[in-house]
């Protein structure tokens, strides 16, 4: 029996929740930093960008020349997108379940619509779930509540009735400032430490612990056991 759900809506955040684009991301800022400015930055510190908007990140710290960087950023990461994306073991499973228990689920994103879908693709998503909110559908990006306000609209349902999934700090933050549950993931760009300090449901470590928060009742797709043969 499919269990009852604890939300009847999810939605997710793409990178880092949804497909594990953190190798891409960090070799497109280590690539546009050296290309355009002839710097690097540490991982550390270009990990605590994901989840921003590349706008956000670069008029922040290199005002003179964002224009640049973030044409260069998406040149080269669209280039080397489909080659440096990978699946989130177990992700499409949790989909199909989300989706047979009658959860409306969609992705919150940060990134452009044309871009998520391109990784939706990738990852043999596309058509799991709709993108209701992406880059060039709000003015105000995460940690501003703005995109899950967009999405609740779109949806017509209450915030309440929702919790957002991500793997960043602005996710969390994002979904607080929204009326809505956050959960945090740790297989992306956030650390379970600083995803604890945010308001949380819950912050896990693979997607079967993600499913147990979502459809409680069941861990994981597995088979009966088997009864031994006499």
């Amino acid at each position: 029996m499919t269990p009852a759900p604890r939300w009847p809506v999810v939605l997710f955040d793409f990178d880092g929740t949804l497909g594990d684009t953190i190798p891409l991301i960090i070799n497109s800022f280590h690539h546009t930093l050296h290309e355009v400015l002839g710097i690097s930055s540490p991982e550390a510190e270009i990990r605590s960008w994901i989840g921003r908007s590349l706008r956000a990140v670069f008029a922040e710290r290199y005002p003179e020349r964002a224009d640049e960087l973030i044409t260069t950023y998406r040149h080269w990461n669209l280039a080397n997108h489909d080659d440096q994306i990978r699946q989130v073991d177990g992700m499409a499973d949790l989909l199909t379940d989300l989706d047979a228990a009658g959860v409306r689920a969609g992705v919150v994103s940060s990134k452009g619509e044309d871009t998520v879908h391109l990784g939706l693709r990738a990852l043999g998503l596309e058509g799991a779930l709709p993108v209701l909110a992406a880059l060039e559908h709000t003015a105000r990006h995460k940690p501003d509540p703005a995109p899950l306000a967009y999405a609740v609209d779109r949806l017509g349902v209450d915030p309440a009735d929702c919790v957002y999934v991500g793997d960043a700090v602005v996710d969390l933050q994002a979904a607080a400032a929204a009326g809505m549950d956050g959960i945090g993931v740790t297989w992306g760009a956030g650390e379970s430490a600083a995803l604890r300090a945010e308001p949380h449901v819950e912050v896990v470590a693979d997607t079967r612990a993600l499913r147990a928060v979502l459809l409680p009742g069941r861990a994981d797709r597995v088979d009966p056991p088997k009864t031994p043969p006499g």
